[in-house]
């Protein structure tokens, strides 16, 4: 299993290296493994997509204050 953590820091990662585009990329990470029938590994694309909406909402805020 996946932990909180390490999906935090894969989402900080592709931030870091897509900015914008981060969730992008990791949709299209998240349909490659529904072609390929990995559920699991779909299932934890999808949670670094929602941890990188997190991120950059935080961010957003943070920055407006």
């Amino acid at each position: 299993m996946t932990t909180d953590i390490d999906i935090c820091r894969s989402a900080k990662v592709l931030i870091d290296q897509h900015g914008d585009n981060a969730a992008i990329h990791a949709a299209i990470r998240a349909d490659q493994m529904l072609k390929q029938g990995d559920l699991d590994g779909r299932n934890v694309w999808v949670r670094i997509i929602e941890a990188i909406h997190e991120l950059r909402d935080v961010k957003s805020y943070g920055m407006k204050h």
